[in-house]
């Protein structure tokens, strides 16, 4: 029999409507039914496509015997945290203070009947396991306590929900400059692996926002250290593994060092970024290869992620059961395609792409290559692939349609579209397409499924993001609607967000504070400033005010450790080395297709001038006819 959740549109409470557990979704009468009957209240948060979660459902959610005691002795609550980002982000600071280290997922909390949390854990297993508590064991503990109204029990969560209230306390500012540039080298130097590229050891994961700095800074110094950094990362990453070299796109992370065996799901914001990046390098180092697997990942999102111009958030890790089943192959299968592509001498080329009878996974094989350079043959040998994988159950796909998520990848799409208009095309209609679906009678929405209404309301980073697509619709388009919409929506995150420099990501039922650092994206607050200071060139100094006092509050924080906070890191260079805006006719823009020396420069039509104008954040230099000259002209206003 169905539990409440049976009556949601979440994909990934829909995957537990059926466990023994009498699951609630967040709502009032879960919480009133916990005081009324004195009960502990158990909340767990996930996604659909997070492995560990699957597993704690098998083995914890599905028991019937834990069942029956959690149902007699707790109230339980369901929360899919994309679709309640805000509830997620709550309980994350609670892990992190009680724990002393970072959460995750699944995200298992334990509360009060008033709903005041004492008790916070990831993943836990059904008994006890080495020197993890069991989910019987804890459940049966925290009963008994609760039954008895254990004294310390209540008085340390009540002290617990005093530390969760927000700081509003005044902060000090520190000065911002150019020290953080050399501050932020060294320390993702400090980070890097040479051997492998990226900044960590295993899970790796590929770390966007500091990849993209390093872009930034590379272009303003034209530093090999630097670049070397970048490319051996993007090289790496491009082999394969965490890359799916058969359907395209990128998978959450690897596991290994070496980008070889991934965690097999798949982001839409993952892709959209790595789409972006990859565009963005290939641009600016003039490099097909890196532009190609931008075009594979975006064709990934568009043919297996995308309904009706909006994208699905997520695709699962496991199939029929099992992590990666989709995407792996037999030995035998690898040979028989490659002597179906033609290949002359199948068993040498298995080793190109890493197979050998014993398998680089499991027994099986991930097709990673041992050169930067695809064999002829690699076309042919793809298509063959791909053709075995027509024949097995794709992952379970969560079709969620998130506002932020939707927008990154409409703003890969644009970027990406500056080399293949085909892509600005499909960016046109994704982009009209989330505005028509998600703003509704003047209210921005976060979450919906494709043909339902959305319900939620939008949080900082679906604002801050949207504006960003529209500000690079602009920029590929020239179209004014965007830029007005854009100072639009800014407008309202302010309205809603914004006080005396400090953003909040949500004011609701869970007011919480936008967070400096990048965790799985780059954080809202750092996409805001960004959006202050481009709409403070492009449309009204005041966003400039806004951008530089929400830098300022941070201020501190940054000059210390600028590689915890990528994002708001390149800003402050931004800040510190001042925009440059070239005004013309659309028509004389839209010949500028390469990119500019200079990485902080926006275009303005202005269709009363005849020339390429240069100009400052508070007034024109320099102008020119001969779009040759503009570099140089750039440089010399520097």
């Amino acid at each position: 029999m169905s539990n409440r959740l049976a009556l949601e549109d979440s994909p990934y409470l829909q995957q537990h409507k059926e466990n023994p557990l009498e699951w609630y979704p967040w709502c009032d009468e879960a919480f009133n039914r916990a005081r009324e009957e004195h009960k502990a209240i158990f909340i767990s948060i996930g996604y659909s496509s997070c492995h560990w979660c699957h597993v704690m459902e098998h083995e914890v959610f599905e028991n019937t015997e834990i069942a029956a005691f959690v149902n007699q002795h707790f109230i339980c609550i369901k929360v899919d945290r994309e679709e309640r980002p805000d509830i997620d982000k709550y309980y994350q600071e609670l892990h992190l203070l009680l724990n002393r280290r970072a959460g995750g997922w699944p995200l298992s909390i334990f509360c009060t009947p008033e709903n005041k949390p004492f008790y916070a854990a990831t993943y836990i297993p059904p008994t006890n396991k080495e020197r993890m508590m069991g989910f019987s064991e804890l459940t049966a503990i925290i009963a008994e306590k609760i039954a008895q109204n254990d004294e310390k029990l209540f008085q340390n969560a009540d002290e617990i929900s005093g530390f969760l209230r927000p700081n509003n306390d005044p902060v000090q500012a520190t000065n911002l400059n150019d020290k953080i540039i050399t501050q932020f080298a060294l320390q993702a130097e400090h980070n890097y692996d040479q051997i492998n590229g990226g900044f960590s050891k295993s899970p790796k994961f590929p770390h966007v926002s500091s990849l993209q700095t390093l872009l930034t800074m590379e272009r303003l110094q034209n530093n090999n250290k630097i670049k070397s950094m970048i490319t051996n990362t993007l090289d790496s990453m491009a082999l394969g593994g965490m890359y799916d070299l058969i359907d395209g796109g990128f998978c959450r992370y690897s596991t290994d060092e070496a980008w070889r065996v991934p965690h097999f799901e798949k982001m839409t914001y993952d892709n959209a970024l790595l789409c972006a990046l990859y565009a963005e390098a290939g641009r600016v180092y003039k490099e097909e290869k890196y532009l190609k697997i931008a075009r594979e990942s975006a064709d990934f999102m568009i043919n297996f992620m995308m309904e009706e111009d909006l994208f699905y958030s997520a695709s699962d890790a496991d199939s029929e059961g099992e992590e990666g089943k989709y995407f792996i192959y037999s030995f035998d299968e690898i040979i028989t395609a490659l002597e179906s592509a033609s290949v002359s001498q199948p068993h040498e080329a298995a080793k190109i792409i890493g197979a050998t009878p014993e398998g680089n996974f499991e027994g099986n094989t991930i097709i990673r290559l041992s050169s930067h350079d695809r064999p002829e043959w690699f076309d042919e040998f793809r298509l063959q692939l791909q053709t075995f994988r027509q024949h097995r159950i794709y992952p379970f796909i969560d079709r969620k349609v998130i506002t932020a998520w939707n927008s990154m990848m409409i703003k890969s799409l644009f970027i990406l579209g500056k080399t293949d208009p085909h892509y600005t095309e499909q960016a046109i209609k994704s982009l009209e397409k989330l505005k028509s679906t998600m703003f509704l009678k003047d209210q921005l929405k976060h979450s919906t499924l494709i043909h339902k209404t959305p319900k939620i309301d939008a949080f900082l980073e679906d604002y801050a993001y949207l504006c960003s697509a529209l500000i690079e619709g602009y920029q590929s388009t020239l179209n004014e609607s965007y830029l007005i919409d854009a100072q639009r929506f800014a407008n309202k995150a302010l309205e809603l967000f914004y006080e005396g420099g400090k953003w909040y990501f949500s004011r609701g039922a869970f007011t919480t504070v936008a967070e400096l650092d990048d965790g799985t994206y780059p954080s809202a607050l750092g996409i805001m400033v960004n959006v202050m200071f481009t709409l403070g060139i492009l449309v009204d100094p005041k966003y400039r005010h806004f951008g530089f006092k929400s830098l300022e509050y941070v201020s501190i924080k940054l000059m210390k450790t600028p590689i915890y906070y990528p994002t708001l890191t390149g800003e402050v260079i931004r800040h510190l080395n001042e925009q440059r805006l070239i005004k013309n006719k659309s028509v004389n823009l839209s010949q500028i297709t390469q990119p500019l020396n200079y990485p902080f420069v926006l275009l303005k039509n202005d269709e009363s001038l005849d020339e390429f104008t240069i100009c400052g954040e508070s007034s024109c230099f320099v102008a020119t006819k001969n779009i040759k000259n503009i570099d140089d002209l750039i440089n010399s206003t520097l």
